[in-house]
């Protein structure tokens, strides 16, 4: 469920999607651990801390985002840890770790984590498209202006930049969750198609729904379904 959910959610959300009884199973056995303010995600969280220790590095890119809170398409296979440029590592010793040589200054880390703003940049600069935009959404879902996010992407020069801007200027707070972001990402390649998140359809004073997404021009509405209800479904269909 944390993997659908983004890779991180609050106790109630968790609580709401199982039973309080399999919550607290999952949160003694170390499979779901606190991260900030109230939110839980799974163990790779802690194991990005083990591996920056191990490095002497710092937590960085989507493991990163994790730690501050925030929604990701998929929890990263590998922990992700950024070093200094000139480090030089023992034979094996970044086994079993997405590794970054990149030089943080003394405001792009927070403790052992990268800053907010740094992880921003890390994600929307390195990942694909659909990640980027779900970190995106997910900080403004969070709290940050809109106002700092366009700063933080029009700052920025080198490779990724371009995409960045794009990210900034398409993110969307309102998106209710990771995998309502890569729907939307996927949508916004389709030419002709203008999707909204989390708008309301009403029929004069009737309340109808407000599904994930909607074309209003069109008249076309999208909901995210989790990868094994789909399956189900396409299979009981007869679908391709």
């Amino acid at each position: 469920m944390l993997e659908r959910l983004g890779g991180v959610a609050t106790r109630s959300a968790l609580i709401a999607a199982t039973d309080r009884a399999t919550f607290e199973r999952a949160v003694a056995a170390g499979e779901a651990v606190l991260v900030a303010r109230g939110r839980y995600a799974l163990a790779s969280a802690d194991e990005a801390g083990v591996a920056t220790h191990r490095l002497s590095g710092t937590v960085s890119h989507f493991s990163a985002a994790l730690r501050h809170g925030w929604q990701v398409k998929l929890p990263p296979e590998l922990p992700h840890v950024t070093i200094a440029k000139n480090r030089v590592l023992r034979p094996g010793q970044s086994a079993g770790v997405s590794l970054h040589w990149i030089n943080l200054g003394v405001d792009d880390v927070e403790g052992v984590t990268t800053s907010q703003e740094r992880t921003l940049i890390d994600c929307l600069r390195a990942g694909r498209f659909d990640e980027g935009l779900c970190v995106a959404d997910s900080a403004l879902r969070d709290g940050m202006t809109r106002a700092r996010l366009t700063a933080i992407a029009r700052d920025a020069r080198g490779p990724g930049s371009v995409q960045m801007r794009r990210l900034a200027a398409l993110a969307d707070g309102r998106a209710a969750n990771a995998f309502e972001s890569t729907l939307r990402a996927i949508a916004l390649g389709v030419p002709g198609l203008q999707v909204v998140p989390q708008v309301s359809i009403r029929a004069g004073s009737r309340f109808l729904g407000r599904p994930d997404l909607l074309d209003e021009r069109l008249g076309i509405v999208l909901e995210a379904a989790v990868a094994e209800r789909t399956e189900r479904c396409s299979r009981c269909r007869g679908a391709a």
